[in-house]
């Protein structure tokens, strides 16, 4: 049997675990930078990378051991770099897709992505490292997905967008055929987007606009 180890163990430690159920590959250790409990009674967690080095000593054949990077919402950045510094030490990098979701046989995906429970991925679409596709989210034929993007829960990607590195749509968020969703971005919760949004850019709302604190 398979080994994984998940660094983070919160919400997407448990989501991913559930995920892996049927695949024969068992989870053997978490790992977190915060002071925090394991969420599984029959896990062991160690803390930063002080506890990854001395767990690293006792775990015996590092080459049957795969490792996922399970950090969610809009830290991007950190899943890839976190992803790299595992890529770094000599891990296999593992993908995880849950056995309800549909993924079409010419699809690329990326090193470290997440493809969960009844999301829909179709004809074409391209998917850079370390991207989540969260439950029932839809990406059409031919999208372009950067690296570190999560797509949150119900989100919809029509055919032919594009979504740049380290992008957050959020969740049930419509985005129409060939819109550009620049680096950084975020899409709000339920947003109906009918415009290129740029780079770092916010946007709520339907149709949706830039977002900007009073």
């Amino acid at each position: 049997m398979n080994s994984v180890i998940f660094w983070g163990a919160t919400g997407q430690a448990k989501v991913l675990r559930e995920a892996l159920s049927s695949s024969g590959v068992e989870l053997v250790a978490l790992f977190d930078s915060r002071n925090i409990r394991s969420p599984f009674g029959d896990i062991p967690l160690f803390h930063g990378e002080t506890g990854f080095l001395s767990w690293e000593e006792t775990c015996g054949d590092r080459e049957r051991i795969q490792a996922c990077v399970a950090i969610g919402g809009n830290r991007g950045m950190d899943r890839l770099t976190r992803t790299h510094w595992l890529k770094i030490r000599g891990y296999e990098i593992l993908s995880v897709t849950h056995p309800s979701a549909f993924v079409a046989g010419d699809v690329t995906i990326g090193a470290g992505c997440q493809i969960l429970a009844m999301s829909a991925i179709c004809a074409n679409a391209k998917l850079g490292e370390a991207v989540i596709v969260n439950t029932k989210a839809s990406i059409d034929h031919d999208c372009h997905i950067g690296r570190g993007v999560h797509i949150a829960p119900g989100a919809t990607l029509a055919g032919e967008v594009t979504v740049g590195d380290f992008a957050f749509i959020g969740a049930g968020a419509v985005l129409l055929p060939r819109i550009q969703i620049g680096a950084h971005a975020t899409v709000g919760a339920g947003a109906i987007v009918t415009k290129n949004v740029p780079d770092g850019v916010t946007v709520v709302g339907n149709p949706a606009r830039a977002y900007h604190k009073l």
